[in-house]
């Protein structure tokens, strides 16, 4: 399989097509993706962060690091957010492979430890990350999990 993957602040023709696809898969208005977005562009701090695994010129997985993925524990930070693969291209590694990404680029930025808040078990146990405490997502009544990575 043939796919790379782009830092956006590397790549800043990509924001607005980026902007686009996040908000599309996760049903977040356009500009709050292309708030962040901008902001990363800056280069003024090391979070946000935006990263895209591109096939070509098609979007077929992506993620972000924000300060906090709107949840009540705001000293948890920062958090990996709106991991996303396209659904035919899943089980291929994409994920695994951007994950792997961030977390190596976020160390370089001074940054090793990152969390994530997810409804899954078991998929990011294969990529190093551990079960932190349960949390309350903003205007969720179920507690979501939280799960932390140090990086090496």
């Amino acid at each position: 399989m043939d796919y790379k993957i782009v830092r956006l602040v590397d790549k800043p023709d990509l924001k607005e097509q980026a902007a686009s696809w996040f908000s599309d898969k996760w049903g977040i208005p356009l500009a709050e993706y292309q708030k962040s977005i901008e902001e990363c562009l800056t280069k003024k701090n090391p979070v946000p962060q935006w990263y895209v695994a591109m096939e070509h010129d098609r979007i077929i997985g992506g993620m972000g690091v924000i300060e906090n993925d709107f949840h009540d524990r705001k000293d948890l930070t920062p958090n990996v957010c709106a991991v996303y693969t396209e659904e035919d291209m899943r089980r291929k590694g994409v994920a695994g492979a951007l994950l792997h990404f961030v977390c190596a680029d976020m160390k370089k930025k001074g940054i090793d430890t990152l969390y994530l808040l997810t409804d899954h078990t078991s998929f990011y146990e294969r990529y190093g990350w551990k079960f932190f405490c349960m949390v309350q997502g903003d205007g969720e009544e179920e507690l979501s999990r939280m799960y932390v990575h140090h990086e090496k």
